[in-house]
């Protein structure tokens, strides 16, 4: 058995498709209208177009904003994402005008930095491990 989709909820899906391949540099995959404005939205990693996809689920349903803004307000990502270089990464993506939480911080064998997607989630981007 392995991973084969996971989700993150994001108030606009076409705000977080730019950011996600633009910004992070995800690949889209997938863009399947769903009816009204929602879409089957997935991005892939370019080092592994056929891994796990990332779907950009809307936040329509009433529960999604409690528990998105919670975990938000309490510094928890809703995701993470492995990288070869935080301290790297982090250089990169704040020259893009990415907001960070959290900067590089080592914790033995790994580095973690938490960023703002600008959708409602918290990410990690973290190496090691």
């Amino acid at each position: 058995m392995r991973i084969h989709l996971t989700s993150v909820f994001v108030d606009d899906q076409e705000k977080a498709l730019r950011f996600y391949t633009d910004v992070l540099g995800f690949e889209k995959k997938h863009d399947i209208p769903m009816g009204g404005e929602d879409r089957w939205l997935t991005v892939v990693s370019p080092e592994d177009p056929g891994g796990t996809e990332l779907l950009l689920e809307p936040d329509k349903h009433p529960a999604v904003k409690p528990y998105t803004s919670a975990l938000a307000e309490d510094g928890i990502p809703a995701a993470s994402f492995a990288v070869d270089d935080v301290p790297a990464e982090f250089d990169r993506l704040r020259a893009l005008g990415v907001r960070f939480t959290q900067e590089p911080l080592a914790m033995g064998p790994v580095t973690t930095a938490v960023l703002d997607d600008t959708c409602g989630n918290l990410i990690q981007v973290v190496q090691g491990g």
